[in-house]
C-alpha cells in the first residue's frame, strides 16, 4: 500500500507537532488511518477514526465493508459504531445480510454491543464491568492509567484488568 503525499505530509507535519484540521481530518480520515495504521502513529490514528466514525454513513448494504475494515485496521471505535448499527437494525438485517465474511471473533463485540442495548433501556449499566464499556470509556481510563490506547476491545479489557 503506497502512501498519498498529501497524506504523508499530513502524517509528518503531526509527527512534528502540527495539527490537522478538522476540514482535512473528515475530507482524510478513512487514508490517515491506512497510513497511521501502518507507520504506528497511533494518536492521529485515534483522532481520524473518531472522525471516521462520526461521518460514515452506515446503510444494511455497507455495514459489513464497515466492519471488516474496522477489524482489518483495529479501530475498536469505529466497529464498535458498526455493532450499534446492526444491534438498532436487527429486523433489516436478518435475512438480507451474509455474514460470512466477518471473522467468528467478532461475535463477542456483537454480543457485548446488544447486551449494552438491553442495559440501555433499562438503564442499568454497571460503570465498573470492563466487558460492556463503550470503547471512549475504555480508551480514557487507560489514558488515565498511562496505558497503551490503542488495541482491540479484548486487549484493553485485559491491560485494564491487569493494572487493575
Amino acid at each position: 500500500m503506497d502512501v498519498k503525499p498529501n497524506i504523508f505530509h499530513h502524517m509528518l507535519y503531526y509527527i512534528y507537532g502540527g495539527q490537522i484540521s478538522k476540514k482535512d481530518l473528515e475530507t482524510n480520515a478513512k487514508d490517515i488511518i491506512d497510513a497511521t495504521d501502518k507507520y504506528g502513529v497511533v494518536n492521529l490514528k485515534l483522532k481520524a477514526e473518531v472522525c471516521y466514525a462520526r461521518t460514515i454513513t452506515l446503510t444494511v448494504d455497507n455495514m459489513i465493508d464497515y466492519l471488516v475494515y474496522a477489524e482489518s485496521k483495529n479501530c475498536s471505535l469505529l466497529k464498535e459504531v458498526v455493532m450499534d448499527f446492526i444491534v438498532e437494525n436487527g429486523e433489516d438485517i436478518i435475512g438480507n445480510v451474509s455474514f460470512e465474511s466477518v471473522p467468528s471473533s467478532m461475535m463477542m463485540d456483537l454480543v457485548t454491543a446488544m447486551t449494552r442495548g438491553k442495559k440501555k433501556d433499562n438503564d442499568s449499566i454497571d460503570v465498573d464491568n470492563y466487558n460492556t464499556m463503550r470503547v471512549s470509556t475504555l480508551r480514557r481510563r487507560l489514558h488515565e492509567k498511562g496505558l497503551c490506547v490503542d488495541g482491540s476491545r479484548e486487549a484493553m479489557i485485559a491491560l485494564l484488568k491487569e493494572n487493575s
